[in-house]
């Protein structure tokens, strides 16, 4: 009130935007009508009291409709406002009387104070030491359960792998020891020539050693990373005296078994080192050691340590814990989303089958929704989250409550464009954008065949409430087909991909397009912010992941070409020359929680991309699999450090990888 008393005009204004800027922008859509009301209220304040004030009454009345006419002369309440300087009483026309009576005054002061007084108390105030209390508990819990995990899994592979190593790489003789009597022994001993140079004084392990040249202190080197008991076999030596001749064919069995596993234990356990120190001695010496002849296996052993070392937690963002299916779909799905909430997921198929399902604690189907007319998109209500909007191919969007398992009602939206190819709830209200287009092509989803020509389509803007539209966007250059939309965090601005390759940016606080550019060659597929929202993704018909700066139309930020499995038209193979090919609809790239790494489609299953700052603008690393037909859309879906990644392919089979992030 300092302001209107001051008669400072300016500083109302600036003082009302910052309000605006700083608390009235954030709220939702069912409030926008009452800040507009209070704001007109307090201007007419302002004005009636100028007029009160008879010595600032002429001056300060005519600044006021002066400074404010190119603002106020196209809002209807306003229009008879403006012959009030020219008036002389105003306070008896019976248009303005109530206006500069007491009780008005009063009226509206305690209103604002009222409106502004819950909104202060209204607004989430954050808790900055619980909440670094507790991500640090989190982080340190995870990184403890992450070391006990590694730990355990280095101390299964290390035990796995040397049984194995031990195991296969003994020959089948030594592996079948304790199930040979001594004449079987002898008999396959019998049948291996070995070396005639043996001394008195070498004892039987001699003969399991390689014989070539050998010199104190040095172990032999083995090619093909194979054991010295595998060499001594693989080697064909001179032929001469028998084995047998070199100790007593008595011997027993059990206790020859057990000597030489630990031979083997012994000489595998020291190789990795072995074998890092002779090239350097053979150098140093000039020496040059004949290879014993091997069955031809690519050199595991030596590199075996060099790859241990290197270590998968410094590589691997996460670890993939499980894997389930969910297989209730008999054909190609063509949208899965996971709900705001994270407990439930939609998917539809190309059938028009609509399944709503649980993943926590277990897989379950929640409901199922059959459509008489096709479906061609879906999307969850962000307020009620219980809400799903079904987008069909004949004009018109339902609203259907898997909590009561029914529908609500259904909209119509418009005859002339029947295949509603995309829907985006608001998060801030109770709007939701749709885009409609034209039948101009095969609206099926197994024909990839496109015209040259875009075709015909409408952007409109629509409440659950009221269930009215509310608005028509204006597409330039011409209307077109939207193939898919997004909002941004706080559903201030929404980005559009257009079957004509351009990117639309709208402003929807003031409902008009904000920018946009020609992004790819052919249609655009599929759209995305950014995590810090600066930016947006795009993948197109021409094969492109490609980063756009909003805040600099139409520059790149990196650009990285995906092959044809992750961006469609998308084929599936069977017999008998079948073939079915299905243009993209649903997501086709997902964002952890983060924004660091990026969840594509492939042939057999998810990707996960990290995201760089230079060329190339992804790198691969970690692949889901799982799948045996190619997928067509994913969902990534996160909470903490656990994410659930969703993958969905053409053989109505949906992949749900439960993934653990790794602390860095």
């Amino acid at each position: 009130m300092q302001f209107v008393v001051s008669f400072d005009l300016c500083g109302l204004k600036e003082y009302w935007l910052y309000l605006d800027r700083r608390l009235l922008c954030r709220l939702e859509d069912v409030y926008r009508s009452t800040v507009l009301k209070l704001r007109t209220s307090l201007y007419r304040y302002y004005v009636i009291h100028t007029i009160q004030v008879t010595s600032y009454r002429d001056a300060k009345t005519q600044e006021f409709f002066q400074k404010q006419a190119s603002e106020l002369q196209s809002q209807v309440e306003w229009r008879d406002w403006f012959i009030l300087p020219f008036i002389p009483a105003p306070e008896q026309n019976p248009a303005f009387s109530p206006y500069f009576s007491r009780q008005w005054a009063d009226t509206f002061l305690v209103s604002l104070h009222n409106f502004l007084s819950v909104l202060f108390q209204c607004m989430h105030i954050l808790h900055f030491d619980a909440e670094v209390q507790k991500t640090t508990s989190l982080t340190e819990e995870n990184e403890r359960l992450c070391q006990l995990l590694f730990a355990l899994q280095m101390e299964s592979r290390d035990q796995r792998e040397v049984d194995e190593m031990v195991h296969h790489r003994l020959p089948i003789y030594v592996q079948n020891m304790d199930r040979l009597g001594d004449t079987d022994l002898d008999l396959v001993l019998s049948q291996r020539p070995v070396g005639t140079a043996t001394t008195p004084s070498r004892n039987f392990f001699s003969t399991f050693l390689p014989q070539g040249r050998r010199t104190p202190g040095k172990l032999p080197l083995f090619a093909g990373g194979s054991s010295p008991i595998q060499a001594s076999v693989g080697r064909k030596d001179p032929p001469g005296g028998q084995v047998r001749g070199a100790f007593p064919s008595m011997i027993n069995t059990s206790l020859l078994c057990v000597m030489l596993l630990v031979i083997a234990r012994t000489v595998l356990s020291s190789m990795s080192s072995c074998c890092l120190q002779i090239p350097e001695r053979r150098a140093e010496t000039g020496e040059v050691e004949p290879l014993a002849e091997t069955s031809g296996e690519p050199p595991e052993l030596c590199s075996y340590g060099a790859a241990e070392g290197g270590g998968l937690s410094t590589e691997q963002p996460f670890i993939k814990l499980s894997q389930e299916e969910y297989g209730e779909h008999h054909s190609s799905i063509m949208h899965c989303r996971v709900d705001c909430s994270g407990r439930r997921v939609a998917s539809l198929d190309v059938d028009g089958v609509i399944k709503v399902w649980s993943f926590n604690p277990i897989m379950q189907t929640k409901a199922t929704i059959m459509s008489k007319s096709p479906l061609l998109s879906l999307e969850w209500a962000t307020k009620p989250d219980r809400l799903l909007l079904l987008g069909s191919g004949v004009g018109t969007v339902r609203l259907y409550d898997t909590d009561a398992k029914k529908n609500l009602y259904e909209m119509n939206i418009d005859e002339t464009h029947p295949r509603i190819l995309s829907l985006a709830c608001s998060p801030s209200g109770s709007s939701f954008v749709c885009s409609a287009a034209a039948v101009s092509r095969s609206g099926s989803v197994d024909s990839a065949a496109q015209l040259p020509i875009p075709v015909s389509g409408q952007l409109l803007l629509w409440d659950t409430k009221t269930v009215k539209q509310q608005l028509q966007f204006s597409l330039e250059p011409e209307p077109v087909a939207i193939n898919c939309t997004a909002f941004n965090h706080n559903g201030n601005l929404l980005v559009t991909g257009a079957a004509d390759g351009v990117i639309r940016l709208f402003d929807m606080q003031r409902y008009e397009s904000a920018m946009s550019w020609r992004a790819h060659d052919g249609e655009v597929y599929s759209v995305e912010f950014s995590y810090d929202e600066n930016t947006v993704f795009s993948i197109g018909e021409d094969g492109k992941f490609i980063q756009w700066n909003i805040h600099r139309c139409g520059v790149k930020q990196s650009e990285q070409v995906l092959p044809q499995d992750a961006t469609g038209p998308f084929m599936l193979s069977g017999y008998s020359g079948y073939k079915q090919v299905q243009v993209p609809r649903g997501r086709l790239f997902a964002f952890d929680s983060e924004g660091q790494h990026v969840l594509t489609c492939s042939s057999s299953g998810g990707l996960i991309y990290r995201l760089t700052n230079g060329e190339p603008a992804l790198e691969s690393m970690l692949p889901l699999g799982g799948h045996k037909a190619p997928v067509v859309t994913v969902d990534w879906c996160s909470a903490v450090d656990c994410g659930t990644c969703l993958t969905a392919s053409m053989d109505g089979k949906i992949k749900l990888s439960t993934l653990l992030a790794q602390s860095c």
